[in-house]
């Protein structure tokens, strides 16, 4: 634009401020006043609203405050957020024995194992326990004629950016139960479940063959002794607390983001309004921590 066009557009601009002004003035004598339209608030935000107000008036049991605000997390969080991580997921190697793969799915609390051959990062299939019991019968449990890899479903890979929202509906779509979560470079970051998303909704899930995870503990002091890959969600529904679960997933990752480093044994930090103790320390990861209210020693 050119110095010319520059002069017009100030004065443009300068008759449009007073022509606003002259409309104002006018309205104000007749006893208007002109006020600022805020956005509308989505349906979403008006419901979440509704339930924040609900909480801090007392006038929604806890288990049921959870289970409203369980569903509208599933668009906000993603599946990194509540997959089994790559270091806890229990797999197996398809190219050892036949003897040797099935006694360790046969072992295993889990209906479905992912199959690895090379590397984690290569998983060729997913062997769902049943299927397996079909097989061996049919070969009359003899485990050498069993090929795991004949038995096994072709593994279903999702981004792990995929909301739960996304995911669930393509859980049900797809009639499927189990996925493989991968980042953007193709890598094996953990797996999720159709359960894993149901108890975002309804608390954790428990049945007759879950083996209980010694995570969170209660000492008689008052005091929480918590593994750092007990989920940070899990920690806050479990104990009703309120800590912050944008920067990190794991009670670990949450210290180690406060901190910026990776504490040594011992060492104690507050914030959030709780007392942070490092209890064990595992190479560079924090394996367990002593939490309390930051007012007490």
């Amino acid at each position: 634009m050119n110095e010319t066009g520059w002069i017009v557009a100030a004065i443009l601009a300068g008759l449009g401020l007073l022509a606003f002004a002259f409309r104002a003035g006018l309205l104000a004598a007749f006893g208007y006043e002109l006020q600022r339209i805020e956005p509308q608030r989505s349906t979403h935000d008006e419901l979440r609203g509704a339930v924040d107000d609900f909480r801090r008036d007392g006038q929604v049991v806890r288990e049921d405050r959870d289970r409203i605000g369980g569903l509208f997390d599933l668009a906000e969080l993603e599946v990194s957020d509540v997959m089994v991580h790559r270091t806890n997921m229990r797999s197996v190697n398809a190219d050892n024995p036949p003897e040797a793969v099935v006694r360790e799915i046969l072992q295993s609390p889990h209906t479905r194992m992912p199959l690895w051959k090379g590397s984690l990062d290569n998983i060729v299939g997913v062997l769902h326990a049943k299927d397996l019991l079909r097989a061996l019968n049919d070969v009359g449990n003899d485990f050498s004629r069993i090929d795991v890899m004949r038995i096994a479903s072709k593994p279903w890979f999702v981004p792990d950016t995929t909301t739960l929202q996304e995911q669930l509906n393509a859980f049900l779509r797809r009639k499927a139960h189990f996925a493989v979560v991968v980042d953007e470079y193709g890598e094996v970051e953990g797996l999720v479940t159709l359960e894993d998303i149901i108890e975002e909704i309804v608390g954790e899930i428990a049945d007759e063959h879950d083996i209980e995870i010694q995570g969170v503990k209660q000492e008689a002091d008052g005091s929480v002794v918590v593994d750092g890959t007990v989920p940070i969600r899990d920690l806050n529904r479990a104990l009703d607390w309120n800590l912050p679960d944008e920067e990190a997933t794991t009670i670990a990752g949450l210290v180690i983001h406060e901190t910026q480093s990776i504490p040594e044994e011992k060492q104690a930090f507050t914030f959030h309004g709780k007392r942070f103790v490092v209890m064990k320390r595992d190479k560079n990861r924090i394996a367990r921590l002593r939490i309390r209210p930051a007012g007490e020693n």
